[in-house]
């Protein structure tokens, strides 16, 4: 196990217009489950990849444990990677395909034997041991690659994605494995995703990026409850938090006819209110008149998707309801917020601005 740290690094391909990250200061602690985590693009994969030894780094360094690896070779640097596709070979039975690197490291038979019924063990694939991948489920394969990793006892295990390829309840299903299994471990993991849930359901900390850039490292709640700026604001939470442009003066933040008390804002800012906060209030009552579009009915609760007037032009406004609010398309509902759970950005640099 160790820690990583990133310290002011840049990848620029070749011929590129900018670099692909830039500016990346990221410690990640001893046995800690980092996920990288935001749109497609925006450096993420690049990241991992430099930390695999698989990309070149144009500037800073980048160091596992007391060892800078910036330019160690990929075999020297005692990671072990999971790819989204499995990457198993197909006339290898699971017991071969997980001992694979351990028969190239010329391990002793019997210790490439006790590592793979190990891990089989920790995976549930000990009654797998001689099949075939083709024999196995999309969710079993990925354990086999996972298997592959463990069976290696790397410092570092990265993860690339690993769950894009099953179906949403496998998905559900082994990412729970995936958690449950790197808190037996205690070994330092960093994955990749482009879900949000996913990252908020498995990481101990989670790091967001857009454009190359680092926005914000936290912990999935305070990412949620104080977004940085408006970019995870809107990337952070499903459905995402309602972002809407208002003006602050006298006291309150006006959103158009509809106005939220928050004292000491003055100018233009844009407002982040989560779908949660928003209340169904009788139409004698101020508030927000949100045109019902469509109705999201998840037997637990229910979310309105709709648009609303604010400041002369139509903006979509999610909000929760309860799950037999009996609401409908067509019907005009009149929300208010809790202004306890409003979130103010500048409306210029996107940036937080104080409780």
């Amino acid at each position: 196990m160790a820690t990583i740290r990133f310290n002011d690094v840049e990848c620029w391909y070749p011929g590129a217009d900018g670099p692909s990250v830039s500016d990346l200061d990221l410690e990640i602690k001893d046995g800690e489950f980092m996920v990288l985590v935001g749109p497609s693009g925006c450096g993420k994969s690049t990241t991992l990849r430099m930390l695999a030894g698989l990309e070149e780094v144009t500037s800073g360094t980048i160091h596992i444990g007391d060892r800078e690896v910036s330019h160690v070779p990929p075999k020297d640097r005692d990671i072990a990677m999971v790819f989204q596709n499995y990457a198993l070979y197909p006339h290898m039975t699971v017991a071969e395909n997980m001992a694979f690197a351990l028969k190239m490291a010329k391990l002793p038979k019997d210790e490439q034997d006790r590592r793979v019924k190990e891990a089989a063990g920790i995976l549930g694939l000990t009654d797998y041991l001689d099949r075939k991948p083709k024999a196995l489920s999309g969710g079993q394969r990925q354990r086999v690659a996972m298997g592959r990793a463990i069976v290696r006892k790397p410092q570092v295990f990265l993860m690339d994605e690993p769950l894009s390829n099953l179906d949403a309840k496998m998905r559900v299903q082994t990412r729970t494995d995936i958690a449950k299994l790197q808190r037996d471990l205690g070994v330092t993991t960093v994955y990749v995703t482009h879900d949000q849930v996913e990252a908020m359901t498995m990481g101990d900390r989670v790091a967001v990026m857009n454009a190359g850039r680092l926005q914000q490292v936290d912990t999935p709640l305070n990412l949620y409850d104080k977004p940085a700026n408006v970019f995870v604001a809107g990337f952070i939470g499903s459905p995402q938090m309602n972002l809407l442009p208002g003006k602050g003066a006298n006291g309150v933040v006006n959103l158009g006819g509809y106005s939220i008390a928050k004292p000491g804002v003055e100018g233009d800012v844009t407002v982040g209110i989560r779908p949660e906060a928003w209340k169904v209030v009788p139409d004698s009552e101020v508030g927000l008149k949100v045109d019902v579009l469509v109705v999201e009915e998840l037997g637990s609760d229910g979310y309105v998707y709709g648009s609303a007037d604010v400041g002369g032009e139509q903006r979509n406004v999610v909000v929760r309801v309860g799950a037999r609010d009996r609401i409908q398309k067509g019907q005009i509902l009149n929300v208010a917020a809790d202004p306890t759970q409003i979130h103010l950005f500048d409306a210029e640099t996107g940036l937080r601005l104080g409780d």
